[in-house]
């Protein structure tokens, strides 16, 4: 999480929340033990009390990114929409999409009652491989079940850029990655047969589909499960979330599952122990039970999830080059992407 030296009390004009929240219908009361959270990489997580009842509060970091406001208000909106889905996913409780209130745009959720596999795994969880596996297929029940989301319906209308998704992917993340080449320190050109990869996607774009919602970032470290049961407590970090085609979450929990040895490209997505969960044809089919979208082409979207994984990690490498980021940081995640694009070639030329 960013700014994590910082305390609570120096990340928010409390007073002003105390205010804001007096306006939204919410128990009235002091606002009693901020806790900072981890979770996430950019965004700040505040948890507190007020008025008998529990609060999460999500805001850009201190130092926003370009369009951390609206990235703010657009999960908001997907949260507030899921209410009445059986998606497991934070309960919405109330948003700010107003800067002035807090210099940046939030909104306050439930806290959710649950654990991340990928920091600790609890018993019973750690000593029941049974449990392992329905863990995984919950992980395809909710992607699923969020797919079949009405989004019309949900009133996310206006957020609706689903036409011609799939071939806008490979030309907006082309041209994301050239743009790196603008980094002072980056040479360019360090990521080989991408270039090959997005021929192959081009090549072989399988029809569109039914447009829905997607999360845009579903992996084992954006997930947390029950304490009493092998089961989803909630999905986490929408800020990815769009309207496009949800065969991509299926793609991306493809792409960065662990392999056998409970290992996986990205550090942050490993789980111990890894014994029981389920292999990936097992995923694949049980979201075709729980879902009526087609699968056939389940391999191109986990390609192409690998392909754009690859892209995006590239460029905190890149950020490194300059002195932008950690240099170790950087090279954990070029050899991430490097082994993301090793594993699309791999589904390209067959397992």
């Amino acid at each position: 999480m960013a700014d994590t030296a910082n305390q609570p009390k120096d990340l928010l004009d409390w007073a002003a929340l105390d205010r804001w929240m007096d306006t939204q219908d919410l128990p009235p009361g002091p606002i009693e033990s901020p806790e900072l959270l981890g979770g996430g990489t950019q965004n700040i997580l505040i948890r507190f009390s007020r008025g008998g009842g529990d609060y999460v509060l999500r805001r850009p970091p201190l130092h926003k990114r370009a369009g951390s406001d609206e990235t703010m208000r657009r999960e908001a909106r997907m949260l507030a929409a899921l209410a009445d889905s059986n998606v497991p996913h934070p309960a919405f409780m109330a948003g700010c999409p107003d800067e002035s209130v807090l210099g940046a745009a939030f909104y306050l959720m439930q806290p959710v009652d649950g654990f991340n596999a990928t920091v600790a795994m609890p018993s019973p969880h750690r000593d029941n491989p049974d449990w392992r596996r329905q863990m995984g297929l919950s992980m395809a029940e909710g992607i699923a079940a969020l797919g079949q989301v009405d989004h019309l319906a949900a009133g996310l209308a206006d957020m609706d850029r689903s036409q011609d998704f799939l071939a806008r992917q490979v030309p907006r993340w082309r041209k994301q990655l050239d743009s790196y080449s603008q980094i002072d320190g980056y040479s360019g050109a360090q990521l080989p047969d991408v270039d090959a990869i997005g021929r192959w996607l081009e090549a072989n774009r399988p029809p569109d589909q039914p447009p829905g919602i997607l999360h845009g970032d579903c992996h084992l470290a954006n997930v947390m499960f029950r304490h009493d049961a092998p089961r989803l407590a909630a999905i986490v970090d929408w800020e990815l979330s769009t309207i496009g085609d949800p065969m991509l979450d299926l793609g991306w929990l493809l792409a960065t599952w662990p392999e056998n040895d409970g290992r996986t490209p990205l550090e942050v997505v490993n789980v111990t122990p890894w014994e029981g969960f389920p292999d990936e044809q097992t995923l694949v089919a049980h979201y075709a039970a729980h879902s009526q979208r087609d699968t056939t082409a389940v391999d191109w979207y986990a390609v192409l999830a690998c392909y754009k994984l690859a892209i995006i990690l590239e460029g905190t490498h890149a950020r490194a080059c300059a002195g932008k980021a950690p240099k170790q940081t950087g090279d954990l995640l070029h050899q991430a992407a490097l082994i993301l694009l090793e594993r699309a070639q791999t589904r390209i030329h067959g397992r």
